[in-house]
């Protein structure tokens, strides 16, 4: 099924083009007196040319760092200011920038965000402050033993691709970073085909409409930039297996993953969601009620679906004494196993619905909340599939959910990193 034979259920908000290109989403909210501007930019790390690695995160952290008009920290002034608050963040498949203020401030501060994402600077001074602090943090991320085991399932997985490199880069790759290298990266990326603003709140359309051409009108000349290598996605034939040993970890951990379609097929994805719930969130799904409810081997156990634009990952993860490691994969196994060959019940199927719909319903509740949904499918596929999520969850029957689980989550063929204390 296509996402066009998807997009059945009225979209909320408007969808506009500017001249420019650039894509301008809008939803009043009349009842808020709050706005949202959420700024996506498909100018993630995928986009990174080797040896750039880690330049779209630390771009995000420069972006901040004024023009030639607004001084360094200036920006952070003047939406604290007002009252507002500013957030940013990176991923692989995007760069974003949210912005939420009092609707009637909205007209004197959306300028200062349009003015630092088409015309940042990147002084060499600041270029050098900044990275200090993208090193720490990269630092900070190499004491969290579950980010540390996540990392290595994703390098395993995804060895030429992209997805299996850290977003925020490595020491030895920012210190070989320039102040121009990046400035030639943003003048290529942050451009207005690249660009969403969802704004979403208090302001009727016309005027967020011109406020939104006004701040985001003068974009620099694109640059002529090295390109990143296209990469084939991976193949998991039979169990790809590796184990690490770190100290200050009292518990082991167990990490399986599969990789499964991106966005492009969107059915299975949500598809796949429902099968996540139904494996392992809630006292009564499958895995916590053997593993942990019954028979006590993991202390937690979580499994989830993360859906990227080029492919996915399903991973099963669990949190155990390194006695139980090889049994509980093996009750993992068996339980995927009797999922393909058993099948589920319409009580499974109506208790996953009802999680996922509610979570959905739960996830829309703020204007900062509807603003970033519409974003995000925007950038990585198209705004109106945002809404029709319910819909799709509620349609799936027992036979489908059965078929996606024997295509896609094979107890032979995975990719396992296991986390064990120091001896």
């Amino acid at each position: 099924m296509s996402q066009q034979q998807l997009i059945q259920t009225s979209f909320p908000a408007s969808v506009r083009r500017l001249d420019n290109g650039l894509t301008f989403i809008h939803q009043e909210i009349s009842t808020t007196p709050v706005v949202v501007a959420d700024v996506w930019v498909r100018a993630g790390a995928v986009l990174e040319p080797e040896p750039w690695f880690g330049m779209a995160h630390f771009l995000e952290h420069m972006i901040f760092k004024g023009t030639t008009t607004l001084a360094p920290r200036m920006f952070d002034y003047k939406i604290e200011n007002k009252g507002g608050v500013s957030h940013a963040a990176t991923s692989y498949d995007y760069a974003h920038y949210s912005l939420t203020t009092a609707a009637p401030d909205l007209a004197d501060t959306l300028p200062h965000l349009g003015e630092l994402l088409l015309n940042a600077a990147i002084p060499e001074d600041e270029f050098i402050r900044e990275r200090d602090v993208v090193l720490e943090e990269i630092r900070s991320c190499h004491d969290d033993p579950d980010w540390i085991g996540f990392q290595s399932l994703n390098k395993s997985i995804y060895q030429n691709h992209p997805y299996g490199r850290c977003i925020l880069g490595t020491e030895q790759e920012l210190m070989q970073q320039s102040p121009a290298a990046m400035r030639c990266f943003h003048r290529a990326h942050y451009q207005p085909q690249n660009i969403t603003v969802v704004v979403v709140g208090g302001i009727a359309q016309q005027p967020a409409w011109e406020l939104v051409n006004r701040s985001f009108a003068d974009f620099a000349e694109p640059s002529d930039c090295p390109q990143s290598q296209e990469v084939a996605e991976p193949v998991i034939a039979g169990i790809q297996r590796q184990e690490l040993y770190l100290p200050r970890i009292e518990q082991a951990r167990l990490l399986m993953a599969w990789v499964v379609p991106g966005v492009k097929q969107i059915r299975t994805a949500y598809g796949l969601d429902l099968l996540s719930v139904l494996l392992a969130e809630g006292r009564t799904s499958r895995l916590v009620r053997h593993l942990r409810e019954e028979l006590q081997l993991v202390q937690g156990i979580c499994s989830n679906f993360s859906l990227q634009k080029e492919s996915s990952l399903f991973t099963i993860t669990a949190w155990l004494e390194p006695e139980n490691l090889d049994k509980v994969e093996y009750l993992i196994r068996t339980h995927l196993h009797d999922l393909q060959i058993t099948g589920i019940s319409e009580q499974e199927i109506a208790r996953t619905r009802r999680l996922l719909c509610n979570e959905y319903a739960f996830s829309i509740e703020t204007p900062n909340q509807v603003a970033g949904l519409y974003g995000y499918y925007n950038t990585i596929a198209q705004a109106e599939l945002a809404v029709t999520y319910p819909q799709q969850i509620q349609s799936f029957d027992a036979q489908e959910l059965q078929q996606l689980a024997k295509q896609y989550l094979s107890p032979q063929n995975y990719a396992v990193t296991v986390l064990k204390p120091c001896q």
